[in-house]
């Protein structure tokens, strides 16, 4: 993409009603819009990560064996007072009324559609375990929406739910998403922490938040230190009849927990060197509840013996428009962002030092074609502004690397390269630095 020809419309200052670091970076870098107080416009370079961040959570959510359908936004009422929930939501839900009076709402969740979808379908136990997750936009009317997409009021939310005849399936359903959940929050270079957590109008016994430390966390967290260093469980896994229960206990196992869950005594039986204190932001939070919804809205199956047996329900959610603000807020400096190479929204920025030199112009062309051909996303600034603007809006946008192109360099037969993450700066042959960087995305 060549930034003449791009929308990038990046901004100097922060408004002041912008209060934390990814709030701050995210209308500086003219990724987002406010249209209204919690409500955002997602600009082309907000998309971009938006749409790499749904793709990895999509990518292991199948890997796990979940199955994507896409639930409408607009729900009935109706099925919100079978589960018995209507009423309780609370001022949150956003009550609407169509041209024939009935009664809608902007779905803040879709535990009673995705179960009415289930029990008109699925009517034996043989045809369980199910997993089905929706990648949706969602709407709760916060009481004060702030800090950005952290906390906004309309958010893109992936949320799946699993379907199992018993409470030893429903476990295993869960272990399923526990272990997806490390997997996908480490590929965004995100290290993600499980923490028992409270289960909320969610309802049930059974759930986990996961968190990510950063200072500016929205809330006090407690955990042992070996948790934040643990690897990612990793892909080969058999996600169907493995037994993932080791993974999941040697987590569990340590003491970790929100600040509402948070048990002084027991975190301070903890040696003093295990214990971690810190701020910490919520990216995703899943749940097992049982019969909560099945129950009251008549989801059954048939079992073994012939008898209709309500079935056990799991939910597991992740802010995916969320995690933009997350991963800023976990890596950022003064400069700007700093993307994971797996979601940046190029992979390389091209900075033309002297446009219209010709032959800084044609080392530009040279390096954006071959980069292209070799499956790199690329954001060449081809505009005349001057080289210090040029590195500064480099440098606050986030890009990985940096290919820089000036006159005397390239009368030197060399080009710059910039490590956006270490701030390295190294000069070599063109030709040298286009083959790392088109190995380094092939390796």
């Amino acid at each position: 993409m060549r930034l003449s020809r791009y929308f990038l419309p990046v901004l100097k200052e922060a408004p002041s009603d912008a209060q934390i670091v990814s709030h701050q970076l995210m209308l500086r870098a003219g990724m987002i819009r406010q249209e209204a107080a919690g409500i955002y416009a997602w600009l082309p370079l907000g998309l971009r990560v938006l749409n790499k961040i749904e793709q990895i959570v999509r990518e292991e959510m199948d890997r796990a064996g979940a199955i994507e359908l896409l639930m409408p936004t607009i729900q009935l009422a109706d099925l919100w007072r079978e589960s018995g929930r209507y009423d309780d939501y609370g001022d949150e839900m956003l009550r609407i009324t169509d041209r024939h009076k009935r009664e809608l709402l902007f779905g803040p969740t879709a535990e009673e559609v995705v179960t009415d979808i289930f029990r008109a379908s699925i009517k034996s136990y043989k045809d369980l375990p199910k997993n089905l997750y929706n990648i949706q936009w969602k709407f709760r009317d916060e009481r004060r929406p702030r800090f950005g997409v952290m906390r906004g009021r309309e958010f893109f939310m992936k949320d799946a739910y699993s379907f199992d005849l018993d409470a030893d399936g429903a476990r295993k359903s869960y272990n399923r998403m526990f272990v997806a959940y490390l997997n996908l929050f480490a590929r965004m270079g995100l290290k993600a922490v499980p923490m028992r957590a409270d289960t909320g109008p969610i309802g049930g016994d059974l759930s986990h938040e996961f968190i990510v430390l950063a200072e500016t966390g929205e809330s006090a967290v407690f955990c042992h230190k070996d948790l934040v260093e643990m690897p990612a469980p990793g892909p080969d896994l058999d996600w169907i009849n493995g037994d993932l229960q080791p993974i999941v206990n040697q987590r569990t196992a340590l003491y970790a927990a929100t600040e509402e869950m948070h048990d002084e005594a027991a975190f301070n039986a903890l040696p003093e060197g295990d214990r971690l204190s810190a701020r910490g932001i919520e990216v995703g939070h899943i749940f097992s509840f049982g019969t909560k919804y099945s129950e009251p809205m008549k989801a059954t199956v048939q079992g073994p013996d012939g008898q209709q047996v309500p079935v056990q329900m799991g939910s597991y959610g992740v802010g995916v428009s969320r995690l933009l603000g997350a991963i800023i807020e976990a890596s950022h400096d003064e400069g700007g962002i700093i993307w994971p190479e797996s979601v940046a929204p190029f992979d390389v920025g091209i900075v033309n030092m002297r446009q219209g030199d010709a032959a800084c112009d044609a080392a530009c062309e040279t390096a954006y074609n071959a980069l292209k051909a070799a499956g790199r996303d690329v954001l060449y600034d081809d505009t005349d502004a001057r080289g210090g603007a040029k590195f500064a809006t480099m440098d606050l946008i986030g890009l990985p690397w940096q290919l820089i192109v000036g006159p005397k360099g390239i009368a030197e037969g060399v080009v710059e390269i910039k490590n956006r993450k270490t701030g390295e700066r190294h000069t070599a042959s063109l030709d040298s630095v286009l083959d790392g960087l088109t190995k380094s995305k092939t390796a």
